[in-house]
């Protein structure tokens, strides 16, 4: 790509990121980025071909690592491999879903298999709208008898395929994500208990603080969080050492954290398991 052709200052540093669409959806990849960075004095979203677009951004010259941590730690971006994406308050315009749903996929599918062994026949299950949730899913195909109560929309759609026993939320769709939140959702989730609940947030912190930067989302979990016996946190180790705006719960309340990797200390986890 030549400055020339895109007429943007050629003495402005820039970096270009190859974004590859990994499974078709109904939503436009391309509106989804452009809206992500509506500026195109700074940034140019170029649609390459059906699998591939292309993100000219620009960026300060003294930008560092490190800064970027500090961002995301205050809930402002959400950092990505080479790079960094706006969080832009409220929820639902964070990291679309079909992008998140792809991120860490080794480590979501391999915690979800981890997770299958406290569910039992019969039981009742909640999961919230999260991808780390959504990777069970198709592992629960195996058990019989399960009722699942779920926030996510997605999950839902599948369950139903599957001839599981689904009971959806409802409320308010956050489209980036295809969950539920709201009132609505949290009145249906007190009408039901559950053996156990399945869910993740963005960061745990090394003083055993579950954070997310969706305060709406944290909403719901903590409501699914009362109505089930057994609260079992789905944490790949990308959220491990990190701390977001809200506060969703600590860890001396969560009875199972799930990691791909040796959990650190994280206090207050273990104490009294």
């Amino acid at each position: 790509l030549k400055a020339r052709e895109l007429h943007f200052n050629s003495e402005v540093s820039r970096v270009c990121l190859l974004i590859k669409i990994i499974s078709k959806t109904d939503v436009s990849a391309y509106d989804i980025i452009q809206n992500l960075f509506p500026d195109k004095t700074k940034d140019f979203v170029i649609n390459i071909n059906e699998a591939e677009i292309a993100l000219v951004k620009e960026i300060k010259p003294d930008t560092e690592s490190r800064d970027l941590e500090k961002l995301e730690k205050k809930g402002l971006i959400i950092r990505t491999h080479g790079g960094a994406l706006p969080s832009h308050h409220p929820a639902h315009r964070h990291i679309p879903f079909f992008m998140r749903e792809h991120e860490h996929s080794e480590a979501k599918d391999a915690i979800a298999r981890m997770a299958l062994q406290f569910i039992h026949d019969g039981d009742t299950i909640m999961l919230d709208g999260t991808t780390s949730a959504y990777a069970l899913v198709p592992y629960l195909s195996s058990l019989k008898d399960i009722t699942v109560i779920s926030s996510s929309a997605k999950a839902c759609f599948l369950l139903g395929n599957m001839d599981i026993n689904t009971i959806c939320t409802g409320g308010h769709m956050l489209t980036r994500s295809l969950s539920y939140i709201g009132d609505d959702a949290i009145r249906t989730l007190e009408n039901y208990n559950a053996d156990a609940v399945f869910f993740s947030c963005r960061g745990l912190s090394e003083d055993g603080l579950l954070t997310d930067p969706s305060i709406e989302e944290n909403l719901i979990r903590r409501s699914m969080l009362r109505q089930s016996k057994k609260k079992i946190f789905l944490c790949d180790s990308t959220k491990l050492g990190k701390k977001y705006q809200h506060n969703l719960c600590r860890a001396d309340r969560i009875d199972v954290i799930l990691c791909e990797k040796e959990l650190p200390h994280i206090e207050g986890y273990g104490s009294e398991q």
